[in-house]
């Protein structure tokens, strides 16, 4: 009984889906046709159909679970803690003398393998 309810309530997403093509069409024609504009009112409209697409778009099923994932992404990234200043700097001068380090190690190692060629290749 749950799955015809949930089908219902998502009727017609594909004429929904066209709806947002054409809606996203008529901002990026209405923006060329009306050149002549001040930018600000151009915006203005590209941001309200915009705003309109993807209202539209969320009363779709793939809208509307894309929406409660990015609700629940950012619930999550709430909940992270996150280093203060002090691990911060630690963790970043860590990172940094590991880097050296390396690029030290693979210096040597460049220059020795580059001593064993010449001496074999003469």
């Amino acid at each position: 009984m749950n799955a015809s309810v949930e089908k219902s309530e998502y009727r017609f997403d594909g004429l929904k889906w066209l709806l947002v093509l054409l809606l996203a069409a008529a901002a990026i024609v209405g923006n060329s046709y009306y050149s002549e504009l001040a930018v600000l009112y151009r915006a203005l409209a590209v941001v309200a159909i915009a705003v309109a697409a993807l209202f539209v778009a969320s009363q779709t099923e793939k809208g509307s679970s894309l929406f409660t994932l990015l609700r629940e992404a950012y619930a999550e990234a709430r909940r992270v803690v996150w280093p203060n200043r002090q691990e911060t700097t630690q963790t970043t001068l860590i990172i940094l003398a590991v880097t050296v380090l390396m690029a030290l190690i693979l210096w040597l190692l460049d220059t020795f393998f580059g001593w064993v060629a010449s001496l074999i290749i003469g």
